[in-house]
């Protein structure tokens, strides 16, 4: 006897209409948006059922960042691009007026679409992905650690993590031919001893000297381009929707476990010594048990407000964005160098001229006030900034100066940093490294709104001058000794990673020959 009926070839008849009628239903519900750009007179990149535009990133072939930047460039006359992951809607920004707007001229965008799950603390309560909610306190907390003042005696604590790259470099002898090493692994540990130091207030971290201590091995795993990693992030930037229903959370339980207890075991001791450092956790120690009121400038601050996860996630919100985009900076910044000799004599023979004034000190004023060296670093942010995007999400009906268009409420909104950095119109001859883009003259005539690897407005990065003040003492610090030169184990071009939404070297290897130079620039 047959399932439905007394016929097998009826009952296969029955169940191949059905599965035919379940079929178009979905293809109909899926591609049910697929005309919403187009009715708005916006062009539009033709969707794929069930994708969107969006497959080739799915499926991990292609960086988002990329992505965006091949959707910037596909017509170059047009104010806004529209496209769709899965059936979403999405509004890629093309003009810089409309950016400018958007960034700057409107607080309808100060949400980002990206978002961690509310309930995921750690992931959630820093000032990247948090909402307009929470986000003005948390903005005014973090006001305080990076001021001047507090910077400057950061940057001391820089420089003993700067002495363990010393110490490594010299380590191994590389005198005459040098040796072939892997910058993008130097690069991570000063900046993973930097981020454990300053954020997590730990001395007892040398990665250089350790590099298999549960420090090094819980903040690798932030750098794993692993697969699950990978669509996590993707669905953080791209799907938040999905990451609230799935409960994803940005990091693993081990490496929580290990941030929470490392975090509170310095508050509590810094608490019961009454130990100044001049760190965040200095900061956070007075949150958390000082009186409250002396933080005269943040409005309606009550502690009972504050959870203990929202503390740790200021800590580590470092290694969520400041870890690969300081590591990655470094390490691009070193390739292009290999790749050009003459800049890079150059530059190093200004910095042995300083060394030199300075009698071998180095200060933040140095560092900070070294205009080539702030040349080469901003024209390494624009051939790779280290997030090749910006996000924000419309909080209401928003109509676009002199364009017909409204922005619905909770449309998604991108900028493309790669497309406005590599636009003839905007920088001439954009894939070649050029730091004199960025002179004194030559920075003047950079269009408006299109150099924002730190983005504008209330979401810009506040973190700017510690990323930049960081990225160039490794800088420093290496080129002062070093000289840096292709080898037979450099990718030319450099291949970029496409599993995931960060610029990274891909497997996040970047190999040049290395070389010590006498204290006369020369090896």
């Amino acid at each position: 006897m047959a399932l439905i009926t007394k016929y097998w070839i009826l009952d296969g008849i029955i169940i191949l209409i059905t599965l035919i009628v379940i079929a178009y239903n979905a293809y109909l519900y899926i591609t049910r948006n697929f005309k919403y750009w187009e009715k708005r007179g916006v062009l539009q990149i033709p969707p794929t059922p069930f994708f969107g535009n969006f497959k080739e990133c799915l499926f991990l072939k292609k960086s988002p960042s990329y992505f965006l930047k091949e959707l910037y460039e596909r017509k170059k006359d047009v104010p806004y691009i529209g496209f769709y992951i899965f059936n979403k809607p999405f509004l890629l920004l093309r003009d810089r007026k409309v950016i400018r707007h958007v960034l700057t001229a409107d607080s309808n965008f100060d949400n980002r679409y990206s978002s961690a799950d509310p309930k995921d603390r750690i992931g959630y309560a820093n000032l990247f992905f948090t909402r307009e909610d929470h986000f003005k306190w948390k903005d005014k907390i973090m006001q305080f650690f990076f001021n001047d003042d507090v910077q400057m005696y950061a940057f001391d604590l820089m420089l003993k993590c700067g002495k363990h790259l010393d110490e490594y470099l010299d380590s191994l002898e590389l005198n005459g031919n040098g040796q072939i090493i892997d910058v993008m692994d130097v690069s991570t540990k000063f900046t993973m001893d930097v981020i454990w130091s300053i954020a997590f207030g730990r001395d007892d971290v040398n990665t250089f000297q350790n590099p298999d201590s549960d420090y090094s091995r819980h903040a690798k795993t932030m750098l794993e381009n692993n697969y699950r990693r990978t669509w996590k992030m993707l669905a953080i930037f791209f799907l938040p929707n999905l990451t609230r229903f799935l409960k994803l959370k940005v990091f693993g339980k081990k490496t929580t476990d290990f941030m929470r207890k490392i975090f509170w075991e310095t508050m509590l001791d810094r608490y019961k010594r009454h130990y100044k450092r001049y760190d965040l956790i200095d900061i956070l120690v007075d949150i958390k048990w000082n009186d409250p009121l002396k933080w005269r400038y943040i409005e309606n601050f009550r502690l009972g407000h504050v959870e203990e996860d929202d503390l740790l996630a200021q800590a580590a919100s470092f290694f969520l964005f400041g870890f690969e985009t300081i590591s990655t900076t470094v390490a691009f910044a070193l390739y292009e160098l290999a790749l050009q000799p003459k800049i890079q004599n150059t530059l190093r023979n200004k910095i042995l001229q300083v060394l030199k004034k300075s009698k071998g000190r180095v200060t933040h004023t140095m560092v900070w006030s070294f205009p080539y060296l702030d040349m080469v670093v901003s024209e390494t942010l624009r051939m790779y900034p280290p997030l090749g995007f910006l996000n924000y999400m419309a909080k209401k009906n928003y109509e676009v100066p002199e364009h017909n268009l409204v922005i619905e409420e909770g449309t998604p909104v991108f900028v493309s940093l790669l497309g406005l950095h590599y636009d003839s119109n905007n920088f001439r001859n954009p894939n070649i490294f050029d730091p004199e883009r960025f002179n004194e003259t030559n920075k003047r005539n950079i269009p408006e709104d299109v150099y924002i690897p730190f983005g504008r407005g209330e979401r810009f990065c506040m973190a700017e001058k510690f990323g930049l003040v960081q990225t160039r003492l490794a800088l420093f610090k290496i080129l002062s000794k070093y000289k840096v030169t292709r080898c037979e184990k450099t990718s030319i071009p450099v291949r970029i990673d496409p599993r995931g939404p960060m610029t990274v070297p891909l497997n996040n290897v970047l190999y040049l020959k290395v070389q010590k130079i006498n204290p006369l620039g020369t090896c």
